[in-house]
């Protein structure tokens, strides 16, 4: 029977990690479906970006309640799985508390007493999260496009978590009396089911063969819950765990305020600037493809792949929406529909490759039928989105390529902006002025 245990294991495990390694090749496929784009400048500099902000979550305390709960769910649940250490070599080889062996009497202990603490701040992080989204209804997360499937899924996450750590308390409870009637060796410390699910256990007074189930099932359920929320990491905005990490190397490093030019329009610029140049010169390759390529992005395929990545790293805090004018203004905008947005039409070109083996044009866009035209334009460009996302998102740089595209392809801007344009194209400013008068302000 101990051999028949250690094979469903083993199988899980395998099928677990397979199922998952396919997901994660799926959104690498999808996610290079953007135009390249090197960002491997800096490497010191990336790499304590990475450590500060995924790793150290610095970004995330700008919002002290929301911040330091979330660091007791990223550290302790973190921290807790390390123990999936030991239960994949319990799993296979048929030990108990495998990692008493290595770590000594007492460094066990410690490191039991370590977890069951960590996982009871995980249990009070996601009770709080859970009553701030469904019972104080925090705003910006139960704005409209957290509705249906996005609210779901945070709450699903939220309940997952609780149940796994309820198990984990389940487990060492019902573990730490059979080692006190001595069915199993003694093993660790536990100082929070000490105080809670040990009394109660004790108190209905339960046989040896009733808790060994309740252990058995305990383990099972939380090794079984971790695959699980593994792999369904792949359709929920949880996926951030893992993305953040890459996201935050490849962020933009430049100052915040400074916009990605066309390479192809600054050089155009450039050649207009400089009494020197010969227009007739010799077009290099390289500007004769860029002279054809589409102006900003009307689709993913436009857009660069670490926007792509952007998107799929998106946690749906709602940060970045808090801030915008545009939308405390009442206006349609909300930069995190536009990351939720892009997303969806990611997912869903991944879909068609998946079903035909490549894209086939299904006549949709990620311009008009996933993202309205009254959001880009409800923009003003503030940055206060991307100062405000916790992994370094920036929402703006899409709003952006996708106005590109609007203006620069099909000349498509309200009335107002194109008499702007044009005074700046014929005056060099954005008023009705004759170049000569542009200085007579001095003057008064």
């Amino acid at each position: 029977m101990q051999y028949l245990d250690n094979i469903v294991f083993f199988l899980c495990l395998v099928a677990g990690i397979g199922l998952f390694v396919k997901s994660l090749r799926e959104i690498y496929r999808n996610i290079r479906l953007g135009k390249p784009v090197s960002r491997t400048d800096h490497k010191g500099e990336r790499w304590k970006t990475m450590a500060r902000v995924a790793l150290g979550q610095s970004k995330m305390v700008k919002r002290p309640v929301a911040g330091i709960l979330h660091i007791f769910v990223y550290v302790g649940f973190v921290i807790i799985n390390l123990e999936l250490i030991e239960i994949f070599i319990d799993g296979i080889f048929g030990t108990h508390r495998f990692l008493e062996n290595v770590l000594g009497s007492a460094g066990y202990r410690f490191f039991t007493a370590t977890l069951e603490v960590l996982a009871f701040l995980v249990v009070l992080a996601v009770v709080v999260f859970f009553i701030r989204r469904n019972i104080i209804h925090i705003r910006r997360l139960n704005m409209k496009e957290l509705f249906g499937w996005p609210k779901h899924d945070a709450n699903w996450i939220l309940v997952i978590e609780f149940f796994l750590m309820m198990a984990f308390f389940n487990m060492n409870s019902a573990d730490a009396i059979l080692q006190q009637r001595g069915i199993f060796h003694h093993a660790g410390s536990f100082p929070i089911s000490q105080i809670s699910f040990i009394p109660l256990f004790g108190w209905l007074n339960f046989g040896d063969g009733f808790l060994i189930f309740i252990e058995r099932f305990a383990w099972w359920f939380h090794i079984l819950g971790v695959l699980f929320f593994m792999n369904y990491l792949y359709y929920s905005k949880h996926l951030h765990i893992l993305l953040a990490f890459p996201n935050t190397w490849f962020a933009h490093l430049e100052k915040k305020g400074e916009l990605d030019n066309l390479e192809s329009v600054t050089r155009e610029v450039k050649l207009m600037m400089d009494p020197n140049a010969d227009p007739y010169a010799a077009v290099p390759e390289a500007d004769i493809n860029d002279a054809t390529e589409k102006f900003g992005a009307n689709d993913i395929f436009d857009l660069n792949q670490i926007q792509l990545l952007n998107a799929y790293t998106c946690t749906e805090c709602g940060r970045c929406t808090a801030v915008c004018p545009a939308n405390i203004t009442g206006k349609k905008l909300s930069p995190r529909k536009i990351m939720m947005d892009t997303r969806d039409r990611i997912e869903e070109v991944g879909r068609i490759i998946n079903k035909n083996g490549k894209f086939v044009d299904d006549g949709k866009k990620l311009l008009d039928d996933h993202i309205q035209r009254e959001e880009l334009r409800a923009c003003t460009t503030c940055n206060a989105c991307v100062e405000a996302c916790p992994v370094l998102i920036s929402p703006l740089s899409i709003i952006m390529d996708l106005r590109r595209f609007m203006i620069m392809e099909e000349s498509s801007a309200p009335q107002e902006w194109n008499l702007m344009m044009t005074n700046i194209e014929n005056n060099g400013a954005p008023w009705q002025y004759n170049q000569a008068d542009r200085l007579n302000w001095a003057m008064e």
